[in-house]
């Protein structure tokens, strides 16, 4: 099965990229889950960019806030793609610095992404990526969309007049 890595920069990001496990779990998506912080344990975290080959992993979601440099420099030493998530921090400017920090990569160096504290997104372009090349992925991904239609349209219903 594909491999998903989801890593943050710190325990407190844990809530928001908790979401992107979730829908993996539902989609029955293989995924590894760390704390690699580009500060505070750079080693680690070129140690996890540069083995993520290695390590069967096929897509790389990195959650950051404040200066938000986890999704980038990861980016930076794979070839793997890595999905930035924003995320909106204590030490945050309303999370203004951790979108631009992970949108504005310089030519070179893509990062997919996505809305401030958008890790279910990611989990699911994650999961798209993959079914690219993973016929069984791809339908589970349909699936889902095709759930989410189902769901607007009984709701969509249910309002008329």
């Amino acid at each position: 099965m594909k491999k998903i890595g989801i890593i943050m920069g710190s325990e407190s990001d844990l809530p928001v990229m908790n979401e992107a496990s979730k829908f993996l779990d539902e989609m029955n998506l293989s995924y590894d889950i760390d704390i690699v912080s580009a500060h505070r344990t750079p080693k680690k975290m070129f140690a996890y960019a540069e083995n993520a080959v290695k390590n069967g992993i096929n897509v790389i979601i990195a959650g950051a806030g404040g200066a938000a440099h986890l999704p980038g420099m990861v980016a930076s030493l794979t070839p793997i793609p890595v999905i930035g998530v924003p995320i909106k921090s204590i030490n945050s400017i309303d999370g203004w610095d951790s979108v631009l920090s992970i949108l504005q990569m310089p030519g070179g160096v893509p990062v997919a992404t996505v809305a401030l504290n958008g890790a279910k997104n990611a989990a699911i372009l994650a999961a798209q990526i993959i079914g690219s090349f993973d016929k069984e992925t791809q339908l589970k991904v349909l699936k889902y969309k095709e759930l989410n239609e189902k769901k607007v349209l009984k709701s969509s219903e249910k309002h008329k007049k």
